[in-house]
């Protein structure tokens, strides 16, 4: 140790007595088995390595029964074990170096007579370090009460994010957030340590979808990037598969289809526990592939939607707007036939639509996906465009500015100014419905994502 800076106040005092690791463990033992024949009390044990460890200070205070042994060593110096443990002094010599007597630094291990008792000492030694490592790892900060609150507090939110104001639940899901990754900062055993990345995972991916939905495309990523890191340390492929879903939507929305589609692609190798993620995926580059005008690839996709679909073991978990209903799937399939074009295309696309919308149309009023419906009504809007039915058109678009307002996001503002550029086509700019049609959706607070406030996508 000589010549090195001291990390401790141990390590000064061990080079004041000029002691080697191997001859402090020595002083340790015999100063223990005093101290245990004088107060009849249990001896304590120290290893090589723990010694060293707590020479270098990587380590805190040991148990108790260690601390008064490692007192009695130093107490000419008059030190506790926490001055021990603490930092050295600065410029700090001992007037006269402290020698060990050499008969304190024989090994009482050797074999001379009464070889036993030095075994059942180190065999002791040894078992108490295995037990007080025990105590180490049995440690926890998470039980099954938090990671049950946890998931209870992660069910209600998913469950009541389709149909409510997006920012409000963006508040409450960055609050969870924070109280997983605190209790992750902490110690627990390694199965919670997984369950707890998995939930902290799947608030990430609610956060990033939340970032998306109020237009803050950069934010969104990162939460992303960050939920995958999560899946893939929870060895979760279903969540691994619905965050690369979501940032192949991501990149669809900001107009990059060829990574909307490698991400699809990626999302794929992730063969879901029970999900329908391998669904989205596919109807994601489906629809990514329509933009790259990929006729066959779209095709593929579609039918690889289909396939997944037939193919899934259960329920989603945790459901709510991390599920991919059979409606959504629909409108999905009716976008993509509508990027694709043609006659054939925009008649499936309307029934699809339709069949999207009445679907939502189903559920109770309190738990439909206001965005998503917004969506499916947008495509059946432009199928019956395309083929030139502006009444059946208006009918939708109103439905959407109407009720939109409840749940802004910024996928259905962008479909809106679409939708918007659409009537400008020659064969409509003479009728008044499809100005009265253009002007309401300029002036419709729908056709803009609501703005995100400053540090909300932290």
């Amino acid at each position: 140790m000589a010549g090195q800076a001291d990390r401790t106040r141990l390590e000064q005092l061990v080079k004041a007595k000029r002691l080697t690791t191997s001859e402090f463990v020595l002083v340790f033992q015999r100063t223990s088995a005093e101290i245990a024949e004088q107060t009849h009390t249990p001896k304590a044990a120290v290893s090589w390595s723990t010694a060293r460890r707590w020479i270098k200070g990587e380590i805190g205070l040991p148990t108790p029964i260690s601390c008064r042994v490692l007192e009695q060593m130093f107490k000419e110096y008059g030190v506790t074990a926490e001055d021990l443990f603490g930092p050295p002094l600065a410029d700090w010599t001992p007037s006269t170096p402290v020698q060990v007597p050499p008969q304190e630094l024989v090994a009482p291990w050797r074999p001379v007579p009464g070889i036993r008792e030095d075994i059942e000492e180190m065999t002791t030694m040894a078992a108490a370090e295995s037990a007080a490592f025990g105590e180490f790892a049995e440690q926890s900060n998470v039980g099954p009460h938090t990671l049950e609150q946890f998931h209870a507090d992660l069910q209600r939110i998913v469950n009541v994010y389709p149909n409510r104001p997006v920012y409000p639940a963006f508040v409450e899901l960055r609050s969870l957030r924070d109280r997983v990754f605190r209790k992750l900062e902490g110690r627990q055993p390694p199965k919670l340590t997984r369950d707890l990345y998995l939930v902290a995972g799947t608030v990430c991916a609610v956060l990033a979808n939340a970032s998306f939905d109020l237009g803050s495309i950069d934010a969104a990523q990162t939460q992303a990037r960050t939920a995958f890191l999560c899946g893939e340390l929870a060895q979760h492929n279903g969540l691994r598969g619905w965050v690369r879903g979501l940032q192949a939507l991501i990149a669809y929305w900001d107009d990059r289809f060829t990574d909307a589609v490698e991400f699809a692609e990626q999302g794929w190798q992730f063969a879901p526990e029970a999900d329908t993620a391998r669904v989205r995926l596919a109807s994601v580059e489906a629809r990514a592939r329509a933009r790259m005008r990929d006729a066959s690839g779209t095709e593929e996709a579609l039918a690889r939607a289909d396939w997944a679909r037939g193919h899934v073991q259960g329920e989603d978990q945790p459901g709510g707007m991390m599920a991919f209903p059979i409606g959504k799937q629909a409108y999905s399939a009716a976008n993509a036939r509508l990027w694709l074009g043609g006659d054939r295309n925009y008649a499936i696309a309307e029934t699809l639509a339709d069949e999207s919308l009445q679907l939502y149309l189903e559920d109770p009023p309190e738990q439909r996906r206001l965005g998503e419906m917004s969506l499916a009504r947008l495509d059946l809007a432009v199928a019956r465009l395309l083929q030139r039915d502006l009444d059946g058109a208006a009918e939708q678009i109103e439905a959407v500015l109407e009720t939109g307002g409840q749940r802004r996001v910024e996928s259905v503002g962008r479909r809106l100014r679409q939708i918007s550029t659409a009537l400008e086509r020659p064969h409509f700019q003479t009728s008044a419905l499809a100005i009265g049609l253009r002007d309401r959706i300029k002036d419709s607070p729908v056709g803009s994502a609501q703005a995100l406030p400053p540090g909300a996508a932290s």
